[in-house]
Parts: C-alpha cells; structure tokens; sequence
C-alpha cells in the first residue's frame, strides 16, 4: 500500500509540477483532521494537540494526540487536552503531574466520515498547489511571448488556451478587424498575472508594441546575441509598425540582419501579424538624420530639429507632400511616436514663406551648424501621445525597408490638394 502511495505522489509530482515534500505535508494535514474527526465521536474537543509523523522514504505514517497530566480527575477541564494522573499511570506507569502523555490513534479505526474528510483535504491542497504552480509559471512570463489557441469567445473577450492555463484577450487588446479563429494557433504577448478573489487570471495582448521586439527577438539571432539592438518601437496595431534598430558591430549592418536574407525574417514576423507593414529603420544618434529615417519612404529636403525643444522642422519636395505625411497622417504620426520629436512638415513651396522652415532663418545664429540640425521637414505638426518606447537622443540615416502587403507608395490615396485643404 505504501508502495502505490509513494507511486502515486511521484507522479503527482511529475504531472502537477508539485513538490513530494508539499503532497506530504498534504497527507498529514488531511490525517489529523481524520484524526480530529474520529476522537470527536468518543469524546467531543478540540484536539488541536493531534501529531502526525509520516516517514517521506517508506511511507509509514503514526497518528497520535498528546495529553497533559493533571493530579485529579475533577481537575481535567477539557479530556481532549488533559487527563487524570490515575488514567494516564495506566498508559505510562512512571507519568507524574505535569506530563505529556502520547497516546496512539489506529487509523483503521477511522470511519467513512473521517476518511472522507481526510480525501477532501488531500484534493483541497492539491488543487491549490497546482493552481500556485501555474501562477508562478506564468507570472515569470510577464514580457515574453506565447503560443495559445484560440479556445472561445466570451462576449467581446477571447479566451486563449496557453496549455496549462486560459489567458484573456480583452477586446482593447485584440487587434482591430483581426479575425481570430477557434481552434487557430496565435502568440501572444503576457501583459499580467494578475490575482482576483476567485484566484488569477492571465491577460495578454496582440496589439502590444513588445509583440513585435519580441518576435524579432524570436527570429533574428543578432538581436538574441546583443549584436543588434532595437532602439524603439511604434505601432498602429493591424495597420502599421515603425522599428528604430542600432548594430553594436561596426560590420553588420542592422536593417539587413532584421530583414534577413530574401527577406526571410522580417516575413515570418509580418506573417504572425497577419500583413502588418513594418518598417525598419536605422537608429542614428544625429536626430535630424534619424527623423529623416523614420519619415521614409518620403525624400526629405532638410530638417531642423531642436533637441531641447523636441521639436522638428521638416521640408519635402511638392509632390512627396502626401508621402511623407502618410494616408490620414499615419506615417508623420509613427515617424513621432519613434523619435519622441513633435513634427512640422511642409513642402518646399510652403516652406518659402514659413518662419523656420528656411537655412536663411538659422544663418543669423553663430552657433548654428546645418550638421547639427540636419534636415527639416514641415506641411503638418505631428505629435505623438507616447514616445516610442526607449529614449533616444540619437538619430538614423538610412532609408527604412518597408514590408508587408499594400506598402506601395501611398501619396495615390492622399492627393495634395487634400494636404492643403487639411492644413487650411
């Protein structure tokens, strides 16, 4: 018996990911309440005095409650805690007033009330080990991505089955016109773990600007091994991401390692996202350079930023006015959220008569130096209401690759006269 005992735990310990040492505890706490139950029936008490010993190699088990010794028997107030001198000679013959008498409780003797109390307390303790496991499972998560299926829609909230646990996919974390599947296989990004009076729940998110680092973490092993580092990200979930990458290695260059060879790594990742362009740029500490990368794939006649201010004026030519503010302002917006830069842009034509817009404006100041400024763009102010996520101060140079479906030249949809009328 003790045998299939010890059996049965080991694999407890195996399956449920729960310490013998815990199911053990488990076991005893259960008999001493089979105990408890059992001494009630011959005399009612508290018996808070019960002991179990359990040997964690065989299996044996010795169940017993402890008495205190008293001189008479009209002294004993409570016979679940006390017992007379003349009682307890008869167990311990050399026991005196004051002792501890240990007396033996036979478990066969425990009734089905008891024994059953004793499973429920088992069952009790190993749903609430299981439970803790699984929470400290994934609550060292937090910040990673997973795979889940699609398991059910409940209401306007999924829920994702992560193997050992169902994650929630609220309706602000799913990703607009994204239609997820039952039974489809999609990762996630783990926002918390959070605790709830009925236990914890798992929330996750497909609309998170980490989605994105982590999945190119996930296939690009120049950014596993530090050799390339993404500096930031931006997103417009389902529609859009702008990625800043840096390369710590002079000879590697840091777009290509993110794209891959025939595009290979940036492909599995636009995949996952089901079509979402991505744009990959490169991180440049000059911030005039980097905010002309993050506007590509406009052409950009100059820009001038102002560090302190956080600011950027930006001109283009006249016919890539629409190119690089984007469809509805989408690519002005991204290129700010990624530079933490409020940007101005205009065309070369709006650019003759607007204040700043000019190298005439800044020619007056002894301190200016067109490399410190770089170039300027204008047309529209576009503001991000959060930076992307790192802190930069540092620009890119490079022209970013755009992938995904629709990234062609967008400046068809958004004519200029609707720029200007926009403006206006």
């Amino acid at each position: 018996m003790n045998s299939e005992l010890l059996q049965a735990l080991d694999m407890l310990e195996k399956e449920k990911e729960i310490s013998k040492d815990i199911l053990f505890t488990a076991i005893e706490d259960s008999l001493k309440a089979a105990c408890r139950e059992h001494l009630n029936k011959e005399c009612p008490g508290k018996y808070e005095n019960v002991v179990v010993e359990m040997d964690r190699e065989t299996g044996d088990f010795h169940c017993s409650y402890e008495r205190e010794v008293v001189e008479q028997e009209d002294d004993v107030e409570d016979g679940s805690l006390q017992i007379s001198l003349d009682e307890a000679i008869k167990i311990t013959p050399s026991a005196v007033p004051g002792d501890v008498i240990s007396t033996e409780i036979d478990s066969m003797e425990f009734g089905r009330i008891a024994a059953q109390r004793a499973k429920n307390v088992i069952l009790q303790k190993i749903r609430e080990e299981e439970k803790s496991s699984v929470y400290n499972l994934y609550k060292d998560k937090i910040g990673q991505v997973v795979t889940g299926i699609v398991q059910r829609y409940v209401g306007s909230t999924i829920n994702i089955n992560l193997g050992k646990a169902d994650a929630q996919l609220t309706e602000k974390e799913i990703v607009p016109e994204e239609n997820l599947r039952l039974t489809e296989r999609v990762k996630v990004y783990i926002l918390g773990v959070p605790e709830t009076k009925k236990g914890f729940k798992i929330l996750v998110s497909r609309t998170h600007a980490n989605l994105v680092r982590k999945l190119f973490e996930e296939e690009v092993t120049e950014i596993r091994d530090g050799t390339v580092e993404i500096v930031g990200v931006a997103r417009e979930p389902g529609s859009r991401t702008k990625m800043a990458v840096r390369s710590n290695e002079p000879d590697v260059d840091p777009v290509g390692a993110c794209v891959g060879q025939s595009g290979s790594r940036v492909d599995a990742v636009v995949a996952e996202l089901r079509n979402e362009k991505i744009d990959i740029v490169e991180w440049d500490e000059n911030p005039g350079n980097f905010i002309q990368n993050a506007l590509s794939p406009a052409k950009i006649v100059a820009v001038f930023a102002d560090p302190e201010e956080k600011t950027a004026k930006v001109v283009v030519p006249d016919y890539q006015l629409s190119l690089a503010i984007g469809k509805a302002g989408q690519n002005a917006r991204l290129a700010a959220k990624l530079t933490g830069y409020k940007i101005d842009i205009k065309s070369e034509t709006q650019a003759k008569d607007a204040p700043g817009f000019r190298y005439e404006d800044y020619l007056d100041d002894d301190e200016y130096d067109e490399e410190d400024y770089g170039e300027e763009y204008g047309s529209e102010e576009y503001a991000s209401d959060e930076y992307a996520e790192d802190e930069y101060g540092e620009a890119y140079e490079e022209p970013i690759e755009e992938y995904g479906e629709n990234s062609e030249n967008e400046a068809e949809e958004f004519p200029e006269n609707e720029v200007e009328e926009m403006m206006e």
